[in-house]
């Protein structure tokens, strides 16, 4: 049974209902469909679906899988999207929403600032087919007015970049977008879907990678694209399915009970974040704190407009450069060295030598990614102690 939530409850109870679809048992927690291929009871209803299936008739797993249909349908009902696709990866939904909408001869415009695998693809292999790209400073409106042209196929950013934590107007660069009829694909992994407004200010495509909060406890990789029904089934769903960027049913069975509390999570996560953030504001081993609410903010009053909350994550950038950030990280006790975010532990990276390592010192310099920042993702530990840990360790930076 397909449980049919309206849109008007409450994000908490859709992220931990909607979508649902129960077996003949009855089952309270969804049913995990681990299944690559599917039987039909008659060679005509064989033929009958390969030529047209329902969302409830399944072919392939490949193609679709109920545990994946139901983390399909509660994403895009907690987004708000009328449907949505779920991928292996993250990079696997930004790569597939923005090949499967493009051809040779077509133009991008995309923030400059991104996470480097989001670069990898416009600056490497969007080139290769003959899509021309053109990258622009994210924060300047008159930046993006410059760079889109009538024949813009679509703009891509990060509502919030990493790792530098830069806020996109997202309002602003969509009616510029739209004004050539150019389609909006925002990566919202920073703002995360508890503080989305995406699509109410003008986004038509929203990504995440499902591997940060929605998981939020490290364990699978994922992603999904979240939009309108024609462009998720007739734009992306023929590439994705075809190319193998097929989210597993494991993988989805983990991300819908990763839905259930990820509102309680991120919540606690952004408080302890904007606490830490606050307290080390000011520290003498930093040149700068960055996060989003924080006044020194340059785009405070936007990040503020457009996000309750300003994340789970902030950059810190010490003033004694590589080897200070080093020290840094490695006296840290509680924090963990590692690459992922929106873990429910806290976890700490150096994105110059790490992320964003194969980019030319030039462009790192323009990115704001300086030998001494480092990038905290807080999790779900007791604030006092993170922020004693975190200053602990900047005395021994």
């Amino acid at each position: 049974m397909k449980d049919s939530s309206p849109r008007a409850r409450k994000p908490r109870t859709l992220a931990v209902h909607a979508g649902t679809r129960r077996s003949q048992y009855g089952e309270v927690s969804e049913a995990m469909f681990l299944t690559q291929g599917f039987v039909y009871e008659t060679a005509e209803i064989a033929e009958a679906r390969f030529q047209h299936s329902t969302r409830d008739e399944f072919i392939y797993a490949r193609y679709g899988n109920p545990t994946v249909a139901m983390f399909e349908d509660r994403m895009a009902a907690l987004e708000g999207t009328e449907d949505a696709f779920a991928t292996a990866s993250g990079m696997a939904a930004v790569n597939g929403a923005l090949v499967s909408m493009l051809r040779a001869g077509d133009h991008v415009v995309a923030s400059r600032a991104l996470f480097g695998s989001c670069l990898y693809i416009l600056d490497e292999i969007l080139p290769r087919f003959g899509v021309e790209v053109t990258l622009v400073d994210g924060t300047d409106l008159s930046a993006w007015k410059a760079a889109i042209r009538p024949d813009t196929k679509c703009v891509f950013f990060e509502s919030v970049s990493n790792p530098a934590l830069e806020v996109i107007d997202i309002r602003g660069v969509s009616d510029l977008a739209h004004a050539v009829g150019a389609t909006v694909i925002v990566d919202n992994v920073f703002v995360t879907p508890t503080y989305s407004r995406a699509l109410d200010l003008g986004a038509d495509v929203v990504v995440y990678s499902t591997t940060k909060h929605i998981d939020g406890q490290g364990r699978c990789l994922g992603g999904v694209i979240c939009g309108t029904t024609e462009f998720v089934r007739k734009v992306a769903e023929p590439y994705l399915k075809h190319t193998g960027a097929a989210m597993s049913p494991f993988n989805a069975w983990v991300m819908l009970k990763g839905l259930e509390h990820m509102d309680l999570r991120v919540r606690a996560q952004a408080e302890t974040c904007e606490r830490l953030a606050i307290a080390v504001e000011g520290h003498p081993k930093l040149a700068r704190v960055i996060h989003p609410h924080l006044i020194s903010h340059p785009q405070q009053a936007l990040a503020r407009k457009q996000m309750e909350k300003g994340g789970t994550v902030l950059a810190l950038d010490l003033a004694g450069g590589k080897e200070a950030a080093f020290r840094f990280l490695n006296a840290l006790e509680i924090v963990l060295i590692s690459n992922n975010l929106g873990d429910a532990k806290s976890i700490v990276t150096h994105p110059a030598t790490t992320t964003h390592q194969r980019l030319p010192e030039e462009q790192k310099a323009e990115l704001g990614i300086t030998p001494g920042l480092v990038r905290l993702s807080c999790g779900l530990e007791d604030a006092d102690d993170l922020i004693a840990d975190v200053l602990s360790a900047l005395d021994q930076a």
